[in-house]
C-alpha cells in the first residue's frame, strides 16, 4: 500500500487524483481519538469505528515513516520470533496496537488522528524487553538493564519533540510497549502456567 501511496503522491500513479490518495487512505484507516468517545456516548459500536483500532497501522504519514516502521518491525520481529511462536508475535503486535489506540483515545483534548504501526512495533519491543528481563533474572543479574532499549527510544522521542514539536503519538507507543511486555507473560513460552509459577517463587 505504501509504495502505491508514495508513487501516487509523486504523480507517477493515478494521475492528478492519485495525489490525494494518501489523505483518502488516512480518512479510511486512521483512528480519530474522538471515535471511542462517540461510541461510548451513543452506546453503539459501528464496525467502521471499531476496525480503526486494527487498521490504523496500515497507513503512514510518509514513505520515510513507513520505511522506519518496516526496518524496526523486521529487526525486532525476527529477534522475538526466535523465542515466541508466530501466533504469539501476531497476538502481541495487534494487542499492542489496540492498547495503543485505546489509551491514545482516552487522552483529553487530543484531536490528531493516530496512524502508523509504531504502537505495534513498540509492543514487540516490550516483548523483546521481556525476553532480556527473563534472561537476566535467570542469571541473577540486574533485570532493569533490560529496559535500556526503551529508555533510549524514549530519550530520542523527547529530543525529537523538543526540536520538531511534541507529537501525542508517543503516548500510544508507550501504551503499546506496556501491553507487549504484559502480554508476553501470557503468550510467551510456558504461557500463564509459567507466570503463576514465577509468582509463587516471589
Amino acid at each position: 500500500m505504501e509504495i502505491v501511496l508514495s508513487l501516487s503522491g509523486a504523480g507517477l500513479v493515478g494521475g492528478p487524483a492519485g495525489i490525494g490518495w494518501r489523505n483518502d487512505a488516512l480518512q479510511r484507516f486512521a483512528l480519530s481519538p474522538d471515535m471511542l468517545e462517540r461510541m461510548i456516548e451513543a452506546g453503539q459500536w459501528p464496525w467502521d469505528y471499531l476496525r480503526r483500532f486494527v487498521t490504523y497501522p496500515l497507513v503512514h504519514g510518509s514513505f520515510t515513516h513507513a520505511m522506519f516502521t518496516v526496518v524496526f518491525l523486521a529487526a525486532i520481529g525476527k529477534m522475538v520470533g526466535e523465542v515466541f511462536r508466530f501466533w504469539a508475535v501476531l497476538a502481541v503486535f495487534f494487542g499492542a496496537t489496540v492498547a495503543g489506540g485505546l489509551v491514545y483515545s482516552l487522552i483529553p483534548g487530543v484531536r490528531h488522528a493516530l496512524y502508523g504501526a509504531y504502537p505495534g512495533v513498540y509492543g514487540l519491543i516490550g516483548t523483546f524487553t521481556f525476553i532480556l528481563w527473563a534472561r537476566l533474572a535467570a542469571q541473577h543479574a540486574n533485570r532493569y538493564r533490560a529496559f535500556t532499549l526503551i529508555g533510549s527510544l524514549m530519550l530520542i522521542q523527547l529530543v525529537f519533540a523538543i526540536v520538531f514539536g511534541a507529537n501525542p503519538h508517543w503516548v500510544a507507543d508507550v501504551a503499546g510497549f506496556a501491553a507487549g511486555f504484559g502480554l508476553s507473560f501470557l503468550v510467551g513460552p510456558g504461557g500463564p502456567s509459567h507466570l503463576l509459577r514465577r509468582l509463587r517463587e516471589r
